[in-house]
C-alpha cells in the first residue's frame, strides 16, 4: 500500500483504541502504519522518564546548571555510586507497546484496521533521555539506558510478529546537541558529534529485524510548541539521513523531517537536493500545521517540489500537546493535504 501520510507518534485521544479507530477511518488508504498515540503518562514524549530516573535508588535529583529547554530537573549518580554499575529496570515502553498491540490486533481482526497496516512503536533514542535529564556521567548512563531500551525492544519483538511491526527511533535531542542547546558528552564539534550520532542511530537500527519496518523521526523539538532553535535549513537533517543510508546494513523504510510553519521557501529544502535515498525509503515532510491549514501546506509543498520529486506529509512533531477535540479536524486536514500530492 502506498503511504502518503505519516503519524510520528503522539495523537492525544483518550486511549489507544480511540486513536486506532480515528486514524483508520480518517486516513484509510493513505497510511500504512498506526502508532498508539502515546496516551496517559506518555503524553509528553520522554518527560515521563524523568520520574522513573528520579525513583532509581542509585540516582539523586538535582537542579540544572541554568535555564534550559524543557523540564528543569536532572539526575546524577548518588555519592559513592560507581556510574558504570547503574542498571535500569523496566522503562515502561515494552509494557505500553504490548498493551496497545492487543488492542490493535483485535481491531485489525474485526476489520476496523486494514490487514496490510502495521502497528508502529515509536521509541526515543537514549540520547534524548540522557541529554535532557541526566546531569553527570552521561556516557556511563547512556550505555546503561541503551541496554535496557534494547531489552525492551526485544520484549516487544518476542510478542509482536516482525511482519506486523514498524519501529521508529525518535531522534530529536541530537539536534539540540548539534545546535549546542544541550551540552555534548560525545564529540568536540559538529562533524564529530554527527559521526557519533550516526554510529548510535545505526546501532539502534541494526537491532530491528529485517522483516520489521524501520524509520527515524528527525525533529527539532516541540516542548510547549517551540523548537530547540529554528533550523536554518535541512542541512543537518540531510547529514543524519545520509549517514543512515550509508551506515545501515538493512532497509530504511522512512525518514521524517520537520518543516517550520514560516518556511515556504525553496532555500529551506535546498540541502535535500544532494540527498540520495534508496527507492524503498519514503521521505515524509512535517509541513502540516494547524494554524495555516491547507493553504499553508500547499505553499510548503510547492517550495519542496522545487527540490524533491516525491515525498509524503506529516505534522512537524506529532499531534501531541493540543486539545483532543482538535484531532478529528487535524486528521481530516492530513487527508486533504495528502490529496494535493
Amino acid at each position: 500500500m502506498q503511504s502518503t501520510v505519516h503519524l510520528c507518534g503522539s495523537v492525544p485521544l483518550a486511549d489507544s483504541e480511540s486513536v486506532f479507530r480515528a486514524v483508520a477511518t480518517a486516513l484509510n488508504g493513505r497510511v500504512r502504519r498506526i502508532p498508539d498515540g502515546e496516551p496517559g503518562e506518555r503524553d509528553n514524549w520522554v518527560v515521563w522518564q524523568l520520574a522513573k530516573l528520579s525513583a532509581h535508588p542509585d540516582l539523586e535529583t538535582v537542579p540544572p546548571a541554568g535555564p534550559e529547554y524543557g523540564p528543569t530537573l536532572r539526575v546524577r549518580p548518588r555519592p559513592g555510586v560507581d556510574p558504570a554499575s547503574v542498571v535500569f529496570g523496566p522503562l515502561g515502553y515494552s509494557a505500553a507497546a504490548l498493551d496497545s498491540w492487543r488492542v490493535f490486533s483485535r481491531l485489525r481482526a474485526d476489520g476496523v484496521i486494514p490487514p496490510d497496516v502495521r502497528f508502529q512503536v515509536s521509541l526515543p533514542t537514549p540520547i534524548a533521555v540522557v541529554a535532557a535529564f541526566i546531569g553527570a556521567h552521561q556516557a556511563e548512563l547512556e550505555a546503561a539506558y541503551e541496554a535496557r531500551l534494547l531489552a525492551e525492544l526485544d520484549e516487544i519483538l518476542a510478542v509482536i510478529p516482525p511482519a506486523d511491526l514498524a519501529v521508529q527511533w525518535d531522534t530529536a535531542v541530537e539536534f539540540a546537541v548539534f545546535e549546542e542547546v544541550y551540552p555534548a558528552w560525545f564529540g568536540t564539534d559538529y562533524p564529530s558529534r554527527l559521526t557519533e550520532t550516526v554510529t548510535r542511530l545505526v546501532r539502534l537500527g541494526a537491532a530491528v529485524p529485517d522483516e520489521t519496518e524501520l524509520g527515524y523521526h528527525l525533529c527539532y523539538g516541540d516542548f510547549e510548541h517551540r523548537h530547540f532553535v529554528e533550523p536554518a535549513d535541512t542541512s543537518k537533517l540531510a547529514d543524519v539521513t545520509a549517514g543512515l543510508v550509508d551506515g545501515l546494513g538493512r532497509r530504511l523504510d522512512w525518514v521524517h523531517m520537520p518543516v517550520p510553519r514560516d518556511r515556504a521557501d525553496e532555500a529551506y529544502f535546498a540541502p535535500l537536493a544532494n540527498l540520495s535515498l534508496p527507492a524503498e525509503t519514503t521521505l515524509f515532510l512535517g509541513l502540516v500545521h494547524v494554524t495555516d491549514g491547507l493553504d499553508g501546506a500547499r505553499a510548503r509543498i510547492a517550495a519542496a517540489r522545487g527540490v524533491l520529486k516525491t515525498f509524503g506529509i506529516a505534522t512537524e512533531c506529532g499531534m501531541g500537546r493540543r486539545p483532543p477535540q482538535q484531532i478529528p479536524a487535524l486528521l481530516d486536514l492530513h487527508a486533504a493535504v495528502a490529496d494535493l500530492l
